[in-house]
């Protein structure tokens, strides 16, 4: 059995912190930045969830703007629980855009105002409330075996 993929927590930060910045110019800007903004935010998440943390543009940021100048981490996380998170934001962001396809602004305003108190909390106290429905998730789960 391989070893999970890990990541560095800092960049975790770092990606929701910039997450928090989109999401909230998306909630004050006109209607088509606004769209362009989540649009823009659930490739981020698309790629974050489905592809590799590491490739998001947030990430590729953080790689090369960011983590040269600090020392290296002192610890690395399992990447799961955040890629998980990250299929939750996606989920959010796509329930956003569906809303205002179906003409329903406030389903658009809540989804991503609900995206963003996520991302909040992760960047600002390190509370990542999709890794922590991943773990519950498997705490809940009978062992395989």
């Amino acid at each position: 059995m391989s070893q999970p993929e890990r990541v560095d927590p800092r960049a975790l930060r770092f990606n929701a912190a910039a997450t928090s910045v989109v999401l909230a110019l998306a909630l004050v800007a006109s209607t088509p930045l606004a769209i362009a903004l989540v649009a823009l935010q659930t490739v981020v998440f698309a790629i974050s969830a489905l592809v590799d943390l590491r490739l998001s543009p947030y990430s590729l940021l953080y790689s090369r703007l960011v983590a040269p100048r600090l020392a290296p981490p002192s610890e690395l996380e399992d990447a799961r629980p955040p890629r998980f998170a990250q299929l939750v934001g996606l989920t959010f962001a796509v329930v956003a855009l569906g809303g205002l396809a179906l003409g329903l602004p406030a389903v658009f305003l809540t989804a991503t105002a609900l995206a963003l108190v996520a991302a909040l909390l992760n960047a600002v106290v390190g509370l990542c409330l999709g890794c922590e429905m991943y773990l519950t998730a498997r705490r809940l789960t009978p062992a395989r075996g």
